[in-house]
């Protein structure tokens, strides 16, 4: 590493998390901006010169000032990290693939390079450059992707000049564009919520803070009759194999054993239990469910679970071991 911390100073501000927030700065910043930026110089690189450096020759204004703003992104990323102010270092460094994206934009290079093969060298060699500038200070905040960024680059960081903004020479060869980062759907985020919040109320449960019983269970069902009831076959089954089912994530097929036949029944219960565990349980089954086809299986019945607070689901099932088949009353 670059830099030593023997005492590490406080930010100037608290440091608050909310994954909607780390979502929305991984897409719309990391992705959208620094992800992007490297991604079209890299497919730009290998389309129009096979993965080769072209020369830079003429520099003109634009290109200057592309210059004069990573110099000045370098030199206020550097202080701010020894100045332990860590936001602001990020800040700059997204400031440096802002001023690589804005570069592309005017320049166009995809339409230059129909005019102006001299000019378009010049414009992807700068932005090659920058490039290894965003690899180099990635390193102290994200240092795989930085590592990812430079064996795309084909740069040794041992090799970086920091007073330099040409890293790259002209004739060097980078690899395969390959992209630094993902989107995080907003599925993923939810479970990281429900995750988080699931832990809170635990914790506190588990402190004597509040109740477990500021858990609600569902509402009850509207009433039905005594004879509604009994139309309801509910029986012990006795699970004798399981496996997942093919491209469904959420589904097992079980074969039990209900004494007067065995059935195949299809359970969503993938998520809270795995096949091996559940050979052997014992299980209430619902068996004169009319059977439906699930994944090309036809399922007959449905066995009965109970939900936990916690979000898990547990099997409703006897104190004792009980011959399949027997009534549920």
């Amino acid at each position: 590493m670059r830099y030593v911390l023997t005492a590490i100073a406080p930010e100037t501000k608290d440091a608050d998390f909310s994954w909607k927030d780390f979502q929305t700065r991984n897409n719309s910043e990391l992705v959208a901006i620094l992800g992007n930026f490297v991604n079209r110089v890299a497919v730009l690189t290998h389309k129009f010169y096979n993965g080769v450096v072209p020369a830079s020759l003429n520099l003109v204004e634009i290109d200057q000032d592309l210059i004069n703003e990573v110099e000045r992104c370098n030199v206020s990323v550097d202080e701010n990290i020894r100045n332990f102010k860590f936001r602001e270092a990020l800040f700059e460094l997204m400031n440096m693939a802002r001023a690589g994206n804005k570069y592309l934009a005017d320049n166009e290079p995809w339409k230059l390079i129909k005019t102006d093969e001299e000019r378009t060298a010049t414009v992807m060699n700068y932005a090659l450059q920058v490039c290894v500038q965003l690899a180099w200070w990635m390193e102290p905040f994200m240092p795989f992707t930085s590592q990812k960024l430079f064996k795309l680059l084909n740069f040794e960081k041992t090799n970086f000049k920091k007073a330099s903004i040409l890293q790259l020479s002209a004739g060097h060869v980078i690899n395969e564009a390959t992209h630094l980062f993902s989107n995080i759907e907003d599925s993923i985020i939810e479970e990281q919520i429900k995750k988080l919040e699931d832990t809170k109320a635990n914790l506190l449960i588990e402190n004597g803070k509040i109740e477990s019983s500021l858990w609600a269970p569902e509402a009850q069902k509207e009433s039905i009759s005594f004879d509604e009831f009994g139309k309801m076959d509910i029986r012990i089954g006795t699970i004798l194999s399981a496996e997942k089912v093919k491209k469904a994530d959420k589904l097992l097929k079980l074969e039990v054993d209900l004494g007067f036949e065995i059935r195949t029944i299809v359970s969503g219960i993938a998520m809270h239990f795995t096949p091996d565990e559940l050979i052997g349980k014992q299980v209430c089954v619902l068996v004169n469910l009319e059977p439906r086809v699930i994944k090309g299986i036809e399922s007959k019945g449905m066995i009965l679970m109970a939900d936990h607070s916690d979000g898990s689901l547990k099997l409703v099932t006897t104190s004792e071991l009980t011959s399949p088949g027997s009534g549920v009353r």
